[in-house]
């Protein structure tokens, strides 16, 4: 019988290669986001190619009341969502004093609240069925906090606390919960967020690597999946729990300094 993978924020990056890697191993998709233009190209591109069904949902997720829509769409469809992957989330550089606040106050609802609610909505449906896999994307910057992305590197450390700890709450079921942490990946986030300028993007990997790495990880029920660590990147995750505080506060910090 075929899954149907739930997946926010599939008009590009991760998102879109996730909705892709699904439906190239015959699952269903419910793909939801902003662009119209985008979902309804991908999927034209995946019924084609894969003869599998494409549910679309258009939906603004910084919008608190959205992930009851959504859940309630689908319901009223009939649709029942064997994975939810919550991978939906923007990031914004600067200094949180000189931020636009709606612009933080989005992301919040986006990163957290959209997340959370959804998870909360569709988890009962799977316990009572016990089974269901949950893949929210994270971010390796969940590991430590952010000068210059004050509050991205915040809402992550929730999705990546949120994530592992419900997962143990499930301990004695047939649902898993697993976080992807990317690392420097090539989407549309770098430029949306201004990081696309700065030293901690200068390389990057490929959405489709992390996005791969990812749905594996779900398959397998993994807690964490880290994915697309440069070599940097890795050594500097390594030495964060040792580093002194404000040793590693200065190195991001610069990290994520524009470069002129």
């Amino acid at each position: 019988m075929k899954k149907t993978a739930l997946i926010t924020g599939a008009s590009s990056g991760i998102g879109k290669e996730l909705a892709r890697i699904h439906a190239s191993k015959g699952g269903n998709v419910i793909i939801v986001a902003r662009r119209q233009d985008k979902l309804l190209e991908l999927k034209k591109e995946l019924e084609e190619k894969y003869k599998i069904h494409v549910m679309v949902i258009i939906k603004d997720l910084t919008n608190p009341e959205s992930a009851y829509e959504v859940y309630n769409e689908i319901k009223t469809a009939g649709v029942e969502v064997d994975y939810l992957i919550n991978n939906a989330g923007f990031g914004g550089r600067g200094k949180f004093h000189e931020r636009k606040w709606e612009q933080d106050l989005a992301m919040i609802n986006l990163n957290i609240v959209a997340l959370t609610a959804l998870t909360r909505l569709f988890l009962p449906d799977f316990i009572k069925r016990n089974k269901g896999r949950i893949l929210n994307t994270s971010s390796t910057a969940s590991l430590m906090p952010g000068p210059l992305q004050a509050v991205y590197y915040a809402t992550k450390a929730y999705v990546t606390s949120f994530s592992n700890a419900i997962s143990e709450e499930l301990y004695d079921t047939n649902i898993t919960v697993t976080a992807l942490l990317p690392g420097a990946t090539e989407s549309e986030f770098a430029k949306t967020s201004g990081m696309d300028k700065t030293s901690l993007f200068a390389k990057t990997s490929s959405a489709y690597a992390v996005a791969s790495a990812g749905y594996e990880g779900m398959l397998a029920g993994k807690l964490n999946v880290k994915a697309g660590l440069t070599f940097a990147q890795r050594i500097l995750l390594r030495m964060a729990p040792v580093l002194p505080k404000k040793m590693l506060l200065k190195q991001i910090r610069i990290a994520q300094e524009v470069k002129g």
